[in-house]
This record gives structure tokens, sequence and C-alpha cells, in this order.
């Protein structure tokens, strides 16, 4: 199979679909890789170190989609990229499609096949294409948090550590899986008090366990909610539902009740937010404020430490990517369920359900 791999184009993303390791696997494999000029500029993996893997580098990106069958990416498609599809083209990168109608519709008048990093499956119901850049950004959220909360920055001057005879900043996790956890390690590796919020009671019970006496859990109640906004010096959305847009956790109304200067993250973005007053910004203009909370709501988190994404998710997609270049689309979707669960879009039609009711958009499962 040709496999391209064009430049990202979202602004300040750094990251890029394959890496010169995972070209080298394809190639080794049978197959052709043609890469746009620049592409790993980013994480500091040169045309050179591309051509060495066994790629060809092409001047730009109308070039590799011409060239190839398959277009490996990082982030969803922009318009113009959506104009270079056609029927033939199998698209394997991050859609995030129910918080993004026009783009969903760009895809399917494209009638090319797309299959989507974050709604691929595993045995055990979890998301392996979207681990990697959840535990990213979980990561990345409690650095941002405790940068913003400084006052220089607009915040409320808290350090989130605390110091002896000054007590730690509180702060509340929304949502119990792999981002939250990821933010609680880096935050009570801060000495912060961390309280993670979840629906599951197995899942807090394990989470109980896993930290011990490092945090505390509660229940996502509407109530508990409240009270941990009010109370809370950062808050963390870290809530998922697969394909299907993020609920709204957080009320304008209970902004209100927010310390001033207090530090809101919403790692959910890319699915819509969970927070009512957010809205996606990008790494040019990453925060905004309402009623003097902070608001981080960046689409891309990962992209700012874009060498260890890049890296990180190469080695949870190659696995994938080389199914499909093996087998084809059809073939590699009808042996693993779990690769099928990530498509989107193919034939001019929405093919995940989730996707379909968070579009208000007719949904048409592949035929048996």
């Amino acid at each position: 199979m040709r496999v391209g791999v064009p430049k990202e184009i979202k602004v300040h993303e750094y990251r890029v679909g394959l890496t010169p390791a995972s070209v080298a696997e394809l190639v080794a494999a049978g197959h052709q890789v043609f890469v746009q000029t620049g592409a790993g500029d980013g994480i500091d993996c040169p045309d050179t170190a591309y051509t060495k893997a066994g790629a060809e580098i092409l001047p730009d990106a109308a070039s590799v989609f011409k060239s190839s069958d398959m277009i490996v990416k990082v982030k969803e498609p922009q318009q113009q990229e959506i104009a270079l599809l056609e029927p033939r083209h199998i698209l394997f990168t991050y859609l995030h499609l129910a918080a993004d109608k026009p783009q969903a519709e760009g895809l399917m008048k494209s009638g090319a096949t797309c299959i989507a990093y974050e709604t691929v499956t595993s045995r055990s119901g979890a998301l392996p294409l979207l681990k990697p850049m959840s535990e990213v950004a979980g990561r990345m959220s409690v650095q941002v948090g405790a940068h913003y909360l400084e006052k220089e920055q607009g915040g409320r001057g808290v350090l989130l550590g605390g110091v002896p005879g000054v007590a730690p900043a509180k702060v509340a996790i929304l949502g119990g899986g792999v981002a939250g956890v990821n933010a609680a390690q880096m935050a009570t590796g801060m000495r912060a008090d961390v309280t993670i919020y979840d629906i599951n009671n197995d899942r807090l019970a394990e989470l109980d366990m896993f930290f011990s006496s490092q945090i505390k859990t509660a229940y996502a109640s509407r109530a508990a909610i409240a009270n941990a906004v009010k109370e809370a010096e950062l808050v963390i959305g870290a809530v998922l539902v697969p394909g299907a847009a993020a609920p709204k956790l957080v009320t304008r109304d209970m902004l209100k009740t927010m310390k001033r200067g207090s530090v809101l993250v919403d790692i959910a973005i890319d699915q819509g937010g969970c927070f009512e007053t957010s809205h996606a910004t990008t790494h040019a203009d990453p925060v905004y404020e309402v009623d003097g909370i902070i608001h981080y709501c960046v689409a891309n988190m990962p992209g700012a430490v874009a060498r260890t994404s890049a890296f990180a998710l190469n080695n949870a997609t190659l696995p994938f990517a080389l199914k499909i270049a093996n087998l084809g689309a059809e073939e590699a979707m009808r042996q693993d369920p779990h690769l099928a669960e990530g498509l989107n879009v193919s034939g001019g039609k929405i093919r995940h359900e989730a996707v379909a009711e968070a579009l208000d958009l007719p949904y048409e499962p592949v035929a048996a």
C-alpha cells in the first residue's frame, strides 16, 4: 500500500503521523511511504531521517494525497485537507467528530474511509489509541494549571503544593479515567490536595486502592461537583464518553461561586468540553477569563510536547497502521472488530452510532 504523511497544519501542531522508525517498519513490510517535506521538523526528525528510513519526500500536501492510498495524520483534517480526500482514500487519524459537524459533513462528501484513533477499542473496552495522548494531556493539565495559578498569569497567586504552614491548593479532577489518573499522579507529586470525582463506584474503589491516602475520591453527583468547584483552586475536566459529546458538568452559575483567579483546564474540549463556558483555544492564545475564572481549553494540548507525544502515539498506532496497510481497510476491520470500532465515516455515511447521535445525523452501520 502507498502510505502518505502530510505536515500538520493546525495552529501550533508539531506532531507527525509517522516517525522515521514507524516508516521503516512499513517499508520493511513492503509498503511505499510518502512524507511531506518538513513534516517531522517539529519533533526534530528532518527529511533526511525519513529518506534514511525509506520514505520518499514530496513537496506539498497535494502531492502526498495524490500519491497515497492511506493518509496517516495526528489531528483532524482541516478544510483544505478534506478537499484533497477522494473515495479511494483511507484516513487514519484523530477526528473528534462529535463536536465538529462541518468536518463530518466534509468527510462524508469526500467518500473516504475515515478511521478515528479515539474510537478504536481493545478487548477490555479501553481506548488504546487515545490512551497515550490522554496520559500526556492529564499530566500537562496539572503543569499548565499550576502555571496559570501564578499571579502574573492572572491567577490566584497560589502555589499548588503550598509550603509548611500554608495549605496546598485544592485540585478537583472530574473523571477517573486515564487522563484523570495521570493528572492525579502529577498533582499528588506536587503535594496538592487532590480529589477525583467519578460516577463509577467500582472505579472509585480501584482509585482509592491505587492512590491509598494520597488522594480522596467522591461520587460525581451534581451537588458534589458544585461543592468541588466552589472549594477548588484548580478544576480539571477529564470526562469521556467514547465518540460522543462530553457532558457539561460545570455550569456558568457554578463559576460565580469559585474563588477569583482559580483555573479550569478542560481536557475534554476535543469532544466539546465539559464546562458550560468552554470553547476551544490554541497554543497561540491558550486561555481566556469568564467571571474572573481562567479557562485553559487548548484542543491539542499534547502538541506542546510534540516529540514525547509523537513517539508515544506511534507506539500505539503503528500496529494498526501496519494491519490496514497489509490487509486493506475493509479486510483489516473484518478481522479485527476493535479496529472496526474506529470507523466513523465511509461511503458518505456516518458509521459510528455515538457520533451520529451527537451530530443529529443518520447512522448507517456497514452491512455485515
